[in-house]
């Protein structure tokens, strides 16, 4: 009768399903959590992209109060994250080729900024060599200026615990765009300096 009733349960097959499924729904759970957030990122980071590329255009047309567009583009962001937390800067240069590190000559051959041998052009006037040379703040008229914001927010599922993420995930958006000539652009001369 024992030896019956275990070549029954052995041989039968009705509660494979059951144990397939047990098997695969957390792994399928993860997959669909990981891919939904996935996808809610991308989603918030082009509202993000759009209200800042939106604001930027705002702020070019004439000087424009930069709380008010912090503001404008964290409407946007807030109705898809509400609990999204942010920081922007603004910077401004003279030109579009200013957005970069200051030049310099590279006498080594190295392609880094050597303070002991290296002449640098001093796009910004403050006498050190520096990666970003532009200016706080979003400038004046026919300047070119960076607008950028980075929003933190906690994610959507807990699945990046799961595989040792934090539970927050950070964006960042910036536009670049030159101010329209309002006024008169304040102009900036670059000096050569090299070391003593």
């Amino acid at each position: 009768m024992i030896r019956k009733t275990t070549r029954s349960l052995a041989s039968d097959r009705r509660a494979a399903t059951l144990v397939e499924f047990a098997i695969v729904c957390p792994v399928m759970l993860i997959l669909m959590m990981g891919l939904g957030e996935l996808a809610y990122q991308g989603y918030v980071q082009s509202v993000l992209t759009g209200a800042i590329q939106r604001a930027g255009r705002n702020s070019t047309i004439q000087a424009a109060d930069t709380t008010q567009l912090d503001q404008a583009v964290m409407q946007q962001v807030w109705k898809v994250v509400r609990n999204a937390t942010y920081v922007s800067t603004r910077k401004s240069y003279s030109n579009f080729s200013s957005v970069a590190p200051e030049p310099f000559v590279d006498t080594a051959g190295t392609g880094v900024y050597n303070q002991a041998q290296d002449c640098f052009t001093d796009i910004n006037g403050n006498g050190t060599w520096d990666t970003d040379p532009g200016s706080a703040g979003g400038g004046g008229a026919s300047d070119v200026s960076v607008y950028t914001m980075t929003i933190t927010y906690r994610r959507l599922f807990p699945v990046a615990g799961l595989i040792g993420m934090p539970g927050t995930a950070t964006l960042t958006g910036s536009t670049t765009l030159k101010s329209q000539p309002y006024a008169t652009q304040a102009a900036q001369t670059a000096t050569q300096i090299c070391p003593h």
